[in-house]
């Protein structure tokens, strides 16, 4: 169980690099190819992005290293429900917007991946 659980921590650290990278080969990594990103707008609908999608997105705009903006990430839990089933809470930034991510791992052909993000978005001034 410890292995899984530093093969998870792992996994994230790759994703909050390649986010903060901008590093869209990371972020292909620590997401499955059938992965999606879901969130709820402030008009209540919700917002699904698949995977593919979303790498461009990222890819299309200046990383938060790039820009300047400070490095500020946190894995807050890893949840290692069973054998196959992870669930990690990951914070991170790209002010003014803060993140709180829920990232759902499953262990696919022995290696953990994320194959849903949940997350939600506050502004700051």
């Amino acid at each position: 169980m410890n292995s899984d659980i530093k093969a998870i921590e792992a996994a994230t650290r790759t994703y909050l690099d390649g986010l903060y990278e901008g590093d869209v080969t990371k972020l292909a990594h620590a997401f499955h190819p059938t992965s999606a990103l879901t969130t709820v707008q402030e008009d209540g609908t919700i917002t699904i992005v698949p995977r593919e999608a979303w790498l461009a997105a990222v890819k299309g705009r200046p990383s938060p290293h790039a820009a300047g903006l400070q490095r500020d990430d946190h894995i807050l839990t890893i949840d290692l429900v069973g054998p196959t089933l992870a669930l990690v809470k990951v914070k991170c930034q790209m002010p003014p917007r803060y993140f709180t991510d829920l990232l759902s791992f499953l262990k696919v052909e022995s290696k953990w991946q994320v194959v849903q993000k949940v997350f939600m978005t506050e502004t700051r001034a």
